[in-house]
């Protein structure tokens, strides 16, 4: 793929897998995320929905993760349709007082249960290992959570601490998991 100074190709992706490509999301794809962040069955794990205002921020807080890292969540294109499948993307976030970068997936509810998500980690994994040169990536998963935790599996991540995690007003319980650069084949 040939890179931009913004290390996305002529054409806006930044990466691509054996089905998806993933770009950077924009205020056009705001209908495709209300889709997704309004769904319930998607949202359970975060347990609320988005509201309108709330995409909107959603958004303008992932422009601003592109302009700090060159990360963020990704729209993820399904190569042969064109259809928007989903978010996947790697963020910077704080855990233990120390800045790490975290693998994120969420897709549309029609999307689950065909790998999209086990194809999307695997790429932005070696997306971070190889183009962002990170020694470790994370995953912070609700432990009850178990698709999310058998993709982390699948994709090599190993699980390293069960913490609490505050958000939206209440106590969540987490599982941190963790890949290190040393286990790309």
């Amino acid at each position: 793929m040939k890179k931009t100074a913004n290390n996305h190709d002529a054409s806006g992706y930044i990466l691509e897998s054996a089905r998806l490509k993933f770009r950077q999301i924009t205020h056009e794809d705001f209908a495709f995320l209300k889709e997704m962040l309004s769904d319930p069955k998607v949202m359970y794990a975060w347990e609320h929905t988005f509201t309108d205002d709330q995409i909107h921020d959603w958004i303008q807080t992932q422009l601003s993760y592109y302009r700090q890292d060159n990360a963020g969540y990704f729209a993820d294109i399904e190569k042969t349709t064109g259809a928007f499948v989903g978010q996947m993307g790697l963020h910077r976030c704080e855990f233990n007082q120390q800045s790490i970068f975290e693998v994120c997936y969420m897709l549309k509810h029609r999307y689950w249960h065909y790998g999209y998500a086990l194809e999307g980690v695997r790429s932005l994994t070696n997306y971070a290992f190889r183009e962002i040169s990170l020694p470790e990536v994370y995953a912070q998963i609700k432990t009850n959570n178990a698709p999310s935790i058998a993709v982390a599996e699948s994709a090599g991540f190993e699980k390293k601490a069960t913490f609490i995690k505050h958000y939206n007003g209440k106590n969540m319980e987490h599982f941190l998991y963790a890949k290190t650069k040393e286990c790309l084949p």
